[in-house]
């Protein structure tokens, strides 16, 4: 007997004597859950309340509703429309019903009278390619939690660093709103990140200042299109109180896909005391 302990077979015929014929031989061959309907609303009642049926051995010639109508149903039900449908016919019908059914979402026909190795070779093969994506989609949630897991370490580390960092960072908007600061910044300006995420890049730099890269907007914008990048300006920052901190400024522009600025990147280093020595000198 196969092994396939788990699976859900849902076996749709009117006939109760041709269930107990299907029934019995996969059950000689197969440790599955088999679920029995005899027609086609049955089997749309049984999918709904399982909602999770591997696979559909359905008999086409049923009063009512017959096959193609109870599988056109079961495809548009979002807890059953991936359900694989392999359709039993008579061998003089197969031709005629092999492209209807096809269209309804069968996956494969299994012709009457059944022959007893095609039907589980059939259930054995469908059986078997679900494993494999199910083990594939195990191996892949893994990937994914591996991969995320080692996102949010390193964007815990890139935290880390610019939290740490010696250097004062500021994130600007492309309007020059600044919309993050680090701990560096807020401690050089003495402001707390609060204020200054409601503030402009020019409300903490000193008028005339920065006239390599001209105005904030305008033209400095231009230019770090241009280059994607300004490094080692020479500046001052204007602290809460008024006082002038003299820096060296850097800016990196971060692109968006259509290559329109999305954010844009300062460093200042404090050069109050490399000022100092080379005065003393």
């Amino acid at each position: 007997m196969t092994g396939y302990s788990g699976f859900k077979l849902l076996i749709v015929d009117d006939h109760e004597h041709n269930l107990f014929t299907l029934r019995t031989l996969v059950r000689e061959h197969m440790d599955v859950e088999i679920l029995e309907a005899t027609s086609g609303q049955q089997a749309l009642d049984i999918a709904l309340r399982e909602g999770d049926i591997d696979l559909i051995i359905l008999d086409i010639q049923m009063p009512e509703m017959d096959g193609f109508q109870t599988a056109s149903m079961l495809k548009i039900r979002k807890k059953s429309r991936d359900i694989p449908i392999i359709f039993l016919t008579a061998a003089f019908k197969a031709q005629e019903f092999q492209q209807k059914g096809y269209d309804v979402g069968a996956v494969d026909y299994l012709l009457k009278p059944i022959d007893d190795n095609q039907l589980i070779n059939k259930i054995s093969t469908y059986f078997r390619l679900i494993e494999k994506e199910r083990n594939l989609n195990i191996v892949l949630e893994q990937k994914v939690a591996e991969r995320t897991a080692e996102l949010d370490q390193a964007k815990q580390h890139l935290e880390n660093i610019i939290r740490y960092m010696g250097e004062a960072l500021l994130v600007l908007n492309p309007g020059g709103g600044i919309v993050e600061a680090n701990p560096a910044a807020c401690g050089m300006l003495n402001y707390s990140e609060r204020d200054l995420l409601g503030m402009q890049i020019g409300d903490i730099f000193e008028e005339g200042e920065d006239e390599q890269a001209g105005a904030f907007m305008g033209t400095w914008l231009e230019a770090l299109i241009r280059t994607g990048a300004l490094s080692k300006i020479e500046a001052r920052f204007i602290t809460r109180e008024g006082r002038r901190v003299p820096i060296l400024f850097s800016r990196t522009a971060i692109l968006d896909p259509d290559g329109a600025i999305a954010n844009i990147i300062c460093i200042a280093k404090n050069m109050t005391g490399y000022i100092k020595q080379a005065g003393d000198d």
